[in-house]
């Protein structure tokens, strides 16, 4: 009896088809449809897809191959909500930890074309648990996972990670320059992108810290003559160090046609500063370089120095970071990297020389090592450059950001796999960097590449996630 009763199990088994783990909907089944060919990675099959069922997007073929290409597809996790017009649920990238919320709708006749569909990076769900592993468990896995992702030539940079201050990982991968086939070392120099804007918020609280400023003063009151009357006399600091001012971006065919003829803080305001407010300050964040660059200039006029003999003499002095500066393009640098990028899906990586503005500025731009962005971390927490009520303003969350964490002062303040750490990252064409501190666990982790966004990125989260909680 009990052997019948196992053939009959195995019969059913074969027998019976797989049960689909999406509602039997149309906006489910075109989800499920668009996933599948999304995931294939074939071109030819995603462009047919679009074309028959989300024919607007059909001419941005080569984005979405891009985003296959960074993502590696998605895995589907969980429903969420589910009509049958209307499906969301979760997903999560197979070349990362990321997860993304998705949401479809399509049209209420059959065939059901596709009326819109989105993907949102989300922080890790709660019920989708990622263990924390012992430390030596944690480093073992992050240099296989380096070797890895060196091999496969989406990683190349170094990384850095320091338990109370002490580096107890610290190595490099990949080259500085391929035509010379230069090896990274821990003392090449990488662009970090938005990074410089820690440093830029770091000398704004110095400044509030010595009485020069107030985080409620308005820019017209510290930049009288401001092209703009409605931006001076609405926006404050405050709204400029959380991205809630809505002083907007630099970045677009103003600036490519203007890009090496930005050559101080001030070009760009001649540049954009007769622009309109995008919206109410305060009323909503988004994220803004411009806003970073008026905070540079606002550093400027209240010390009486430039930007980048302030942070040199106020940070970077003071933490011990030699390697760390904005020095124009076209000055020689010892030891600073060629930065790598991929014009589209499918194609080799080349230099990103004709992306590069004329210098990094208090938006970002910069250079540094993984070592010295330890030393400022270590200089931050134990109050050399600030004492210890600004350092918690400038680093404890107060606006809301799409991803659910939240923006401080030039700082993003989150959870990792429910650890609480802060810190910025960077990314544009051929660089990409990420600093992280986790005060509960003591860990300090830096990271940055060569590559294209998320190359460094997406290794710091993978060892903040698995390092202990504490």
């Amino acid at each position: 009896m009990k052997l019948a009763t196992l053939f009959l199990a195995l019969f059913l088994a074969v027998a019976t088809p797989a049960q689909s783990p999406y509602p039997d909907t149309p906006a489910a089944r075109q989800f499920s449809a668009w996933l599948e060919a999304f995931n294939s990675g074939d071109r030819a099959r995603l462009l047919a897809y679009l074309e028959k069922n989300n024919p607007s997007r059909a001419p941005e073929i080569d984005g979405e191959m891009s985003f296959r290409e960074n993502t590696g597809g998605f895995d589907f996790k969980k429903s969420q909500e589910s009509t049958a017009n209307r499906f969301t649920g979760i997903v999560k990238e197979k070349n990362s930890d990321q997860y993304a919320s998705f949401e479809i709708e399509v049209e209420s006749t059959a065939p059901y074309k596709i009326v819109a569909l989105g993907l949102r990076a989300i922080a890790q769900p709660a019920d989708f648990p990622l263990a924390r592993l012992s430390e030596a468990e944690a480093v073992k896995l992050l240099r296989a996972e380096l070797e890895k992702s060196t091999s496969a030539d989406t990683f190349s940079g170094t990384a850095l990670i320091a338990k109370n201050e002490k580096p107890i990982f610290a190595e490099a991968y990949g080259q500085s320059d391929r035509a010379a086939k230069t090896p990274n070392k821990l003392s090449t120099k990488f662009r970090i992108g938005s990074m410089n804007k820690m440093f830029t918020a770091t000398a704004i609280l110095q400044l509030n810290q010595a009485g020069k400023l107030q985080l409620t003063d308005t820019i017209g009151k510290i930049l009288p003559d401001y092209p703009n009357k409605n931006v001076a006399t609405k926006v404050t600091i405050h709204h400029l160090l959380t991205h809630t001012g809505g002083t907007g971006d630099i970045f677009g065919p103003d600036f490519e046609s203007h890009r090496l003829q930005l050559k101080t803080l001030n070009d760009y305001v001649a540049l954009y500063g007769k622009r309109d407010l995008q919206f109410e300050p305060g009323s909503k964040w988004d994220y803004s370089n411009y806003g970073f660059l008026l905070l540079g200039v606002i550093i400027e006029k209240i010390s009486g120095q430039s930007y980048y003999d302030y942070v040199q003499q106020n940070i970077f002095k003071p933490a011990g970071m030699t390697s760390t500066a904005s020095l124009p393009e076209d000055q020689s640098v010892p030891e600073r990297s060629t930065g790598y990028t991929k014009r589209g899906p499918g194609t080799t990586w080349a230099s990103n020389v004709d992306t590069l503005p004329y210098r990094g500025s208090s938006a970002g731009g910069g250079y540094s090592t993984v070592e010295d962005l330890l030393r400022f971390a270590s200089a931050l927490t134990s109050l050399k450059l600030l004492d210890g009520s600004h350092f918690e303003l400038l680093t404890t969350g107060k606006a809301d950001t799409p991803m659910g964490e939240k923006y401080a002062y030039g700082f993003q303040d989150q959870h990792i796999n429910g650890v609480r750490c802060f810190g910025h990252g960077g990314g544009a064409p051929g660089m990409n960097g990420e600093l992280t501190i986790c005060p509960q666990s003591g860990y300090t982790i830096a990271v940055l590449a060569n590559l294209d966004p998320p190359a460094a990125s997406r290794v710091a989260t993978f060892i903040a996630s698995r390092l202990p909680a504490k």
